[in-house]
């Protein structure tokens, strides 16, 4: 009977990895150049999550600073248009002769209101806007007030960081229907019919018409005329008077 053997075993299986010793099971490790890789990689990810959430922080930063912004900037514009509506002639008297409190160039306007920043409506005041350049080649309008028989005044800064900023006049005799519109207001009996307010920022445009209702008739003012201008003094501190009293 013919010896049967047995099958040689295949070369390679039953030899050891090359590089193992006896009681290694084969496994590898990381290499250096693996970990590399893979902090590199965790690095990258970090920093684009980092710069995500960074630019996330930064665009809800400037959105609240842009609704600011507009929240102020309307507030200014609801400001103007009471007091200026608000206006009436009220009258001193200056050399024998009764004037009006209303004074109106380009870049600057006095009116009496009885509509104040402050204290809304309280009597009179002396409102003043006036437009200043500001270092940066924008404009900023400051509004000034004083109670008509004192010296004190308060001031705040209504609009800021726009092109331009002016003021004109509507004038219309008894025999004229059209009507013009003045960049200079140089009647002292009587105050103009509507103030149109131009404020333009780059290629933007607003203009804003607003009418003085109690245009024709006359109030006797307190006391006689004098020029606020010279007393430099204020109750408060003269910056963004508007945020804490008018938008918060």
């Amino acid at each position: 009977m013919a010896d049967v053997k047995e099958p040689e075993p295949r070369f390679g299986i039953m030899r050891k990895a090359a590089g193992t010793r006896d009681g290694d099971n084969g496994d590898k490790g990381f290499t250096l150049l693996e970990l590399i890789i893979a902090i590199t990689l965790v690095a990258t990810i970090i920093l684009i999550v980092a710069g995500a959430i960074r630019l996330g922080y930064r665009s809800a930063d400037s959105g609240e600073r842009k609704i600011e912004n507009l929240e102020r900037f309307r507030a200014s514009l609801t400001i103007i248009n009471a007091q200026i509506q608000s206006g009436a002639p009220l009258t001193y008297e200056q050399d024998g002769a009764k004037r009006v409190y209303f004074e109106g160039s380009r870049d600057y306007m006095r009116v009496a209101t009885n509509y104040s920043i402050w204290t809304g409506r309280r009597g009179y005041v002396l409102v003043t806007y006036k437009v200043q350049f500001e270092e940066n080649g924008t404009v900023t309008m400051y509004a000034t007030e004083s109670t008509i028989g004192t010296t004190g005044i308060r001031q705040t800064r209504l609009l800021r960081n726009l092109d331009q900023i002016f003021f004109e006049y509507f004038s219309r005799d008894s025999t004229d229907e059209a009507g013009e519109w003045l960049n200079q207001w140089t009647d002292d009996l009587k105050t103009p019919e509507k103030v149109r307010i131009w404020l333009v920022s780059g290629r933007r445009q607003i203009m804003l018409v607003i009418p003085m209702r109690a245009e024709g008739t006359e109030i006797d003012g307190i006391g006689d005329s004098s020029d606020d201008s010279s007393d430099d003094s204020s109750d408060d501190n003269p910056d963004d008077l508007l945020d804490d009293r008018v938008i918060r």
